[in-house]
Parts: C-alpha cells; structure tokens; sequence
C-alpha cells in the first residue's frame, strides 16, 4: 500500500490594522478592500443609528470607504496609533452621515424614479420589520440628535459602536478624561430626552 503524503495548507493570518493601514498610505488598493470586508458591517450599524434608514446607511458605507481610498491618495494619514481603524473610519461615516442628510430629499427623488422590481416572493413581513427598526430608530435619533454635536459623537462611538474610551478618544483627537466626561453628561441627559420623545411619532 502506497504512503501518499499530504501537505497541509498553514493557516492564513489575517493581517492586523496597522499593517493594512500602512499598505493602504503606499497605495495599495487591496488593503482598503480587507478594511472594507472587516469593517463595513460595523460602519453600516453606525450608520444606521445615525440616520434611521436601511437605505442610507447602506450609501454612508460606500461613500465612506470611497472618500477614506481618496483621502489617502490625496493626503495619506499618519500611521494607526490605534489596534483597530474601526474608530477612524467611523468618524469619517460620521461626516458622512451630516452630508447624505443635506442631500436626502434629492436622494429619495432619485429612488422613487427607479423602477418597481419584478414580482416575486412575499416580502412583506421583512419590509415591515424593517420599517418598524426605522421608526423606532428614528425616535431614539430625535432624542439622541438634541444633544450637543460633541457629546452627541462620543455617545455614538463608544454606547452605539462599542468603542473602548481610549479608541474614540484617539478617534476624536480628544483625551480621554474628555471622553469620560461626556459620556457622563450625555448618560445623566439621555432618559430625559428618551422618555419625552421616544414615543412620539415623526409629525
């Protein structure tokens, strides 16, 4: 019986952050592609408790993995100081976010000249699911958006995308004892604004 050896594949090590951001600052455009796989789903529901909408949250990923790709050919960051681009780029979905909610009215006039799409399954209770989180997403960003902007960007970092204080501090330009702080004003501010506006319907 003949012996037949089989070489086994080592396993592929994920590069880490660092190290994608510092071939994506030599213009590799790879890198921005893991960046993209690792990070989008975490930019998508940061975008979404930002805006309220499934749709819009889907164009704040894409226009901010574009503009990151165009920053760094135009002006490249220094290196991560960071583990993790995740509060990088959410500051960037931030910016974002401030800008696709200037132009809504123009976006939606664009979706509404799109065609229907062909019969098929029954998606109904989807829908209405998803319309059901958009309202209740919106009620929470109506109480969360009369906060002040900077208190306001740090709750969303660290309560909504589950940053450590140290990255959205680093992710903000701010020290840390500036973060805890706002945290601490937002967090005793929240319930009162919750509890006036979390049941009320958009007018």
């Amino acid at each position: 019986m003949t012996n037949i050896l089989i070489d086994e594949a080592e396993p592929v090590t994920a590069p880490p952050d660092h190290e994608l951001w510092d071939r994506l600052r030599s213009g590799d455009h790879l890198a921005l592609g893991e960046l993209f796989d690792r990070h989008a789903d975490a930019v998508h529901a940061f975008a979404f408790r930002r805006t309220a909408s499934w749709s819009t949250a889907e164009d704040v990923v894409q226009s901010t993995f574009l503009n990151t790709w165009r920053r760094f050919q135009r002006n490249p960051p220094g290196p991560l100081s960071t583990p993790t681009a995740r509060g990088w780029l959410l500051v960037v979905a931030g910016n974002e976010c401030r800008t696709l909610a200037r132009t809504a009215a123009r976006i939606r006039r664009l979706v509404e000249r799109l065609p229907d799409p062909e019969p098929g399954a029954d998606h109904s209770v989807d829908v209405a699911q998803r319309l059901d989180d958009e309202r209740r997403m919106s009620a929470i960003h109506r109480a969360v958006d009369r906060l002040p902007r900077h208190e306001r960007e740090t709750l969303e970092l660290v309560v909504w995308a589950g940053l450590t204080q140290a990255e959205a501090a680093d992710a903000l330009g701010v020290p840390v004892g500036t973060v805890k702080a706002r945290l601490h004003r937002a967090r005793r501010r929240f319930p009162d604004l919750v509890s006036s506006d979390f049941l009320q319907e958009p007018s």
